[in-house]
């Protein structure tokens, strides 16, 4: 038989439980873990964690996870790792400065990894340069994930050809995939009229939002963009005035912390990160100041972890 319980006590055990910290943070947003790379991308993969998606701590006392072996070149640059609707996480990266393929392997716990793979993206251009900065978005209604990065195509686009920045004129490229075993024939995604380099794609309600780099040379932009589509695989349209400002910026990643969207990115003439704040993607505050990373991080995307698996990388030596 059940005992009454009084108002007073009940209270007082709730109070009790949301001063247990670890119930605090899972009730509201993290644990969060970056991805990136130092360097050249050299040395492989690095991760750090926060709790409230401004204060980032290293892991592993920021030693990689992973490293390269695809490619000539051996490169982990740009990682971009989701969970996937298999359950497992999923990453690609940038191999070469000049190949015409990225990398991919997936994972259970981020920790061990299967086979480094080589996916030939753009080996049917025989004038392709390079492929950069590939990342995955899955579209949960088509059941599909798109592999999308930036190519220059030597003769194509001439009317946005400059002489700066080695004759690089970027477009967006991708394929999809159901089991990143088969893919589709690699399309145009993106081509907003000037060179562009540095997409990353989520699903907001039933339309997908693309943050990305405008890379114009000549007069010189190099700041961060939006585009919009109701479709994963586009048409995406772009109307947004670029929202960092002064600053030469690259390699978005974003959360979405309740209803704030905190965007990151690479100052990378400055050498270091920033991160601005909106509520409808329209009006921006300057975070930077309010952040704080790992010394050295070059770009790669956040996603959310929970605290089991924060706890297994933790225990990495």
């Amino acid at each position: 038989m059940f005992k009454k319980v009084n108002k007073l006590t009940t209270i007082t055990f709730l109070l009790f439980l949301l001063s247990i910290p670890c119930l605090k943070a899972q009730s509201k947003n993290g644990p969060y873990l970056f991805a990136y790379f130092k360097g050249n991308g050299e040395d492989g993969l690095h991760y750090a964690y926060s709790h409230d998606g401004y204060q980032w701590k290293a892991l592993k006392d920021d030693r990689p996870f992973l490293t390269p072996t695809v490619s000539k070149d051996k490169l982990m640059r740009d990682p971009c790792i989701i969970r996937g609707a298999d359950g497992r996480f999923h990453m690609v990266w940038t191999v070469s400065w000049n190949d015409k393929g990225i990398g991919y392997a997936s994972s259970t716990d981020l920790i061990h990894w299967t086979e480094q793979q080589f996916i030939p993206v753009m080996a049917g251009e025989k004038e392709a340069r390079n492929s950069w900065a590939p990342e995955i978005t899955y579209d949960p209604v088509s059941k599909i994930y798109m592999i999308y990065w930036a190519t220059t195509i030597n003769g194509k686009f001439t009317e946005t050809a400059a002489s700066g920045d080695d004759g690089y004129n970027n477009r967006l490229y991708q394929v999809t995939t159901k089991d990143f075993k088969t893919f589709t024939e690699t399309r145009l995604l993106f081509d907003p009229g000037y060179n562009v380099i540095d997409a990353t794609i989520v699903k907001e309600g039933k339309r997908f939002i693309m943050f990305f780099k405008d890379e114009t040379r000549k007069p010189a932009a190099k700041n961060l963009k939006i585009a919009y589509s109701e479709a994963i695989t586009g048409p995406y349209l772009s109307s947004e005035p670029p929202f960092t400002g002064k600053y030469w910026a690259e390699g978005p990643t974003t959360l979405k912390i309740n209803d704030t969207w905190l965007v990151y990115f690479d100052k990378y003439t400055e050498k270091k990160y920033g991160a601005l704040a909106s509520g409808d993607l329209k009006t921006w505050t300057d975070q930077s100041d309010r952040i704080s990373l790992p010394k050295g991080i070059r770009h790669g995307t956040i996603l959310k972890i929970s605290a089991r698996e924060l706890k297994k990388l933790q225990e990495e030596k």
